[in-house]
Parts: C-alpha cells; sequence; structure tokens
C-alpha cells in the first residue's frame, strides 16, 4: 500500500494538478527524514491538517550527504521514503535530489508550502519561490524538541 504513494515528480505532479482541479488544496513538506521520530509525524500530520493532500519530498542520499555531511543519511532514500509513505497522513512521496526543495516546488506548485517550527513563516528559505507562483507558506507542528541529528550523535556517544 504505501509503496503506492511514491512515484517520480512529474508523476506526482499530474495528480497535483488533477487534484487543484478538481478545487482541492495540496500541501508539500519536506526533509530528510533519516531517524523518524515523533517530531516528525507531528510535522506531518499538522500539515496534512492545512490541506486536502500532502505531498512529501524527501531528500535523496546524494542531497542528504551535501546538507547534513558525509555519515548521512543513516537509512537509504529507498526506505525512508517508505517508512514517510507508510504514515496515514501522507498522500505521496516523492525523491529529490537536488541540494534545495525549489526545482519540486517549480514543478508541484502547492497550494501551501509547510515546514516545521524551526522556521518562521519570513524565514523559509523557499518563500520567495512559493510566494511567486501564488502559494503561500506555513509553519506547522510542535517545537522542535526532537532532533534526528541529536539522536544519531547520542548513539553515537558523542
Amino acid at each position: 500500500m504505501s509503496l503506492s504513494k511514491i512515484a517520480p515528480r512529474d508523476q506526482i505532479a499530474e495528480r497535483v494538478r488533477d487534484a487543484q482541479a478538481r478545487g482541492q488544496v495540496v500541501a508539500m513538506a519536506n526533509g530528510v527524514f533519516d531517524l523518524i521520530h515523533v517530531g516528525h509525524v507531528r510535522y506531518l500530520q499538522a500539515a496534512r491538517q492545512m490541506a486536502d493532500l500532502l505531498v512529501v519530498a524527501v531528500n535523496s542520499d546524494a542531497s542528504t550527504r551535501a546538507y547534513k555531511g558525509p555519515d548521512r543519511p543513516l537509512i537509504p532514500e529507498a526506505e525512508r521514503a517508505e517508512m514517510v509513505a507508510a504514515l496515514a497522513c501522507v498522500d505521496f512521496v516523492l525523491v529529490f535530489d537536488e541540494l534545495d526543495v525549489r526545482p519540486t516546488l517549480r514543478a508541484l506548485r502547492p497550494d501551501i508550502h509547510v515546514k516545521g517550527t524551526d522556521y518562521t513563516e519570513a524565514s523559509i528559505p523557499e518563500r520567495d519561490e512559493v510566494l511567486a507562483y501564488g502559494g503561500r507558506v506555513a509553519i506547522a507542528g510542535d517545537p522542535k524538541d526532537h532532533s534526528s541529528t541529536e539522536t544519531i550523535a547520542r548513539l553515537r556517544g558523542a
């Protein structure tokens, strides 16, 4: 079931356009999701409450290494995508290889781009991209009390 939610960006873009043509609101969230924790779940559940459909863009292994360093990710991209897709609040998942999510935003043009509470609406890096096509940005989830990076550091004894 969850594997059917995972598709390439161009296929998900078609599904997004179809949903929007039916009047549905589409939200998009993104992240590495290396070690899924309750903060991720709460973020994605809150993002889904803002829309009729939630698309999650997961950083590829290459973009994760560029973003987080050579020791990451711990979990391969296909498995991270599958875990995110297994969440009931998630409708579609794609893996993106770029260093940031702007090309995915350009292709999908979601109504709402949702980031976690470690951002403000003004500090969302892709804010300009979203506003340029007429979308909006939003913040979702609980306070940033959970972190894969911190958990990995604890496990490594750092």
